[in-house]
């Protein structure tokens, strides 16, 4: 991260706009065939003793999983700071989030996130520590609003690179004013979001242009500050959260920061649920 990031991060300016937005099966049954009596008898001896094998082994199972230890999801808010991070050098060139790949790797597997996901909010979460001590985000926050948005830059099989780079693009339905979708009429001609009539959310943490204009910066130390990266992603969701919220290790400044982003109460306790998940080491 440059210098001119740095400033940013410890210097963000006020917000405006926000970050964010069964087949049919034939009625018909197939021909039903005669069968012998033997032949009934037979299929229904062998239902039953299936069935006395499969309640056998369900109360097998059960037993097993009462004997095996069920981990417990908090629902405090705001929701646990999960896996601490290492010490690493902030203003290391390049991508600075490498140094978090030991960290990153083990948790990937048993979370279902790219290392590369997890090194990104990870960083965001360091840097922060360092700029504004004050607020206090986590990494999981920041998972949880990116498994929320974009499934962590994987929807609709999207990929992460190694970069951080989420291809193809991820873009949101127009904010046309549809029933339940706000009016944004467009502010970038289209140059960000493809859309020169309204504008749409871009990109794995869903920034609309305007925001993106005002706070986007570059984390990942390639001189451009890219909302379909996921490190520069990060990053930026970070400091829009700690300025709207404040002191996000209280539940008054957390709430205030997740309306910011998203103004819903599912949104804000969805969130919650699966950053709170990720804070206990499990898959959500």
């Amino acid at each position: 991260m440059d210098a001119v990031t740095r400033r940013m991060v410890i210097a963000p300016e006020p917000p405006r706009g926000y970050p964010g937005p069964p087949p049919q099966w034939p009625d018909g049954r197939p021909p039903r065939r005669r069968r012998s009596r033997l032949r009934t008898f037979v299929g229904a001896s062998f239902a039953i003793a299936v069935g006395i094998g499969v309640i056998a082994i369900a109360s097998g199972l059960g037993e097993f999983d009462q004997a095996r230890p069920r981990i417990e999801i908090p629902d405090d808010i705001p929701p646990g700071p999960g896996t601490p991070l290492p010490p690493i050098d902030v203003d290391a060139p390049g991508r600075t989030a490498d140094q978090l790949r030991d960290w990153a790797t083990p948790l990937s597997g048993t979370l279902g996130i790219s290392p590369t996901a997890l090194e990104a909010y990870g960083y965001a979460a360091a840097v922060m520590a360092r700029s504004r001590p004050d607020c206090g985000i986590g990494w999981t926050t920041l998972a949880g609003i990116a498994a929320v948005e974009s499934r962590h830059g994987t929807y609709l099989g999207a990929r992460v690179a190694g970069d951080g780079q989420v291809s193809p693009p991820i873009r949101g339905i127009p904010l046309d004013g549809s029933p339940g979708v706000a009016v944004i009429p467009d502010t970038d001609g289209g140059a960000m979001d493809g859309d020169p009539v309204h504008d749409r959310a871009m990109g794995p943490l869903q920034f609309i242009p305007e925001t993106w204009s005002r706070w986007g910066v570059d984390a990942n130390g390639d001189g451009i500050a890219d909302p379909d990266n996921i490190d520069d992603a990060a990053l930026t969701a970070a400091r829009y959260l700690c300025a709207r919220g404040g002191d996000l290790t209280t539940e008054g400044g957390w709430r205030t920061a997740l309306m910011a982003y998203n103004l819903s109460g599912e949104y804000l306790m969805d969130v919650r649920a699966r950053a709170a998940a990720y804070s206990v080491g499990v898959r959500r």
